[in-house]
């Protein structure tokens, strides 16, 4: 066994000459040895962009503390074990020597110690592909595949928001105290526990996506939004805002349940439930209650806060999020009859009374919920609520 350890000592000395340490980033140059000291912070390693058949580098873990602070390999164009991804070691006192090959397998592994994952990084298609800093982000603002070819270090941070619900209307003859639709569900995982990596585990496989609709704001039923999945996540759509009654419309409706509620109407008091079904951490609240047959209708409840939060009627607001590397408000719910919508996409109803006037749809692609739509009895026909805004579905992963 000593001739053996022996012989590959020798192997290895011969292929490479070893240098001093290295303590920050660095590029290598073919037949050079480096040990590298990641004790103060992670270290990047730029290979050679050029390379020759046989060229070959080999690196040590100095002080053991590749598993603290990483050590990325990036590939400068070649690739990887045949894979066109940077490579991360994370394990501590590992020691690796790669040689090139030729174009189709680039930089390969010819010796591995204490290396417990070369990790190579995650590479996906599908929807709309963005960059921010070492992260790759897909948006899907309708329906697709997540399709992934290589899982590699972590996994992926996803946000997943449904439809949201519409706002109730008026019907032809009826009273004018219309409910404000629920936001649709929002379910994350954004900001990760680790910064390095996403904390929802993947395979390589096809993630079919669902983008739920907004439901729509009609004078008579609204309806709540459809369903946004990724995977095993399920968001639900926003509960339709309540409406009223008038002969020959139907009887009064109540506000619906759903990812966040819908607002109560006037003479359905009743408010629709948030987080239904329930989910931890919650993936919306409720929504607001009507002050009574004279009182306008409820707010539809947001990601952030239950309708009527912050006016009686007003729409409660979602939650802000920076999964695609600028802050962006989701969920934000519907507005009671003459009162604003919640922040993040939530439809703002009619203004004050001037008229017969829908209510103002929910943002698209925010899941925001339907703003409630004004009529009176003497209106001809029903005055709609606003529809509920589509939903979305953003995913994060570490690519380089």
């Amino acid at each position: 066994m000593g001739t053996k350890t022996q012989k590959l000592s020798n192997i290895v000395d011969s292929v490479v000459e070893w240098q001093s340490v290295k303590t920050s980033d660095f590029t290598a140059v073919a037949g050079e040895g480096y040990f590298v000291n990641t004790t103060s912070g992670a270290v990047t390693v730029t290979l050679p962009s050029s390379p020759s058949i046989g060229n070959s580098i080999a690196i040590k873990d100095y002080a053991g503390t590749f598993a603290t602070n990483n050590l990325t390999i990036n590939r400068n164009g070649n690739n990887i074990q045949g894979v066109a991804n940077n490579s991360l070691i994370s394990t501590n006192r590992a020691s690796i020597i790669l040689v090139y090959v030729d174009a189709t397998k680039g930089w390969v592994y010819t010796n591995e110690s204490n290396v417990a994952n070369l990790g190579n990084f995650t590479s996906a298609t599908g929807g709309t592909v963005t960059t921010s800093g070492d992260f790759k982000i897909h948006t899907f603002t309708g329906d697709g595949c997540f399709v992934v070819s290589n899982v590699g270090f972590g996994g992926v941070d996803y946000l997943v928001v449904a439809g949201g619900g519409g706002g109730g209307g008026t019907p032809q003859g009826g009273n004018n105290r219309a409910g404000g639709g629920g936001a649709g569900g929002y379910r994350t995982t954004f900001p990760s526990p680790d910064c390095n990596a996403g904390a929802f585990p993947i395979s390589v496989t096809t993630y079919p996506i669902t983008v739920g609709a907004g439901g729509a704001g009609t004078f008579g039923t609204p309806t709540n939004g459809s369903n946004s999945v990724f995977s095993t996540i399920t968001s639900a759509g926003g509960g339709n805002g309540g409406y009223q009654e008038g002969p020959p419309s139907p009887p009064p409706g109540a506000a619906g349940n759903g990812g966040s509620g819908g607002g109560g109407s006037s003479s359905n008091t009743c408010a629709g439930s948030g987080n239904t079904p329930p989910v931890s951490p919650p993936q919306g609240n409720s929504g607001g209650i009507s002050s009574g047959y004279n009182g306008y209708g409820g707010g539809g409840g947001g990601a952030g806060e239950a309708g009527n939060t912050d006016v009686d009627g007003g729409g409660g607001d979602g939650l802000a999020n920076s999964i695609t590397g600028s802050s962006v408000t989701y969920a934000g719910g519907g507005g009671g009859l003459f009162e604003p919508g919640g922040d993040g996409g939530g439809g703002n109803s009619a203004p004050a009374p001037s008229g017969p006037t829908p209510g103002c749809a929910g943002a698209a692609n925010t899941g925001g919920g339907g703003g409630a739509g004004f009529g009176s009895p003497a209106t001809p026909s029903g005055t709609p609520g606003g529809a509920g805004g589509k939903g979305i579905v953003i995913i994060r992963y570490k690519y380089q």
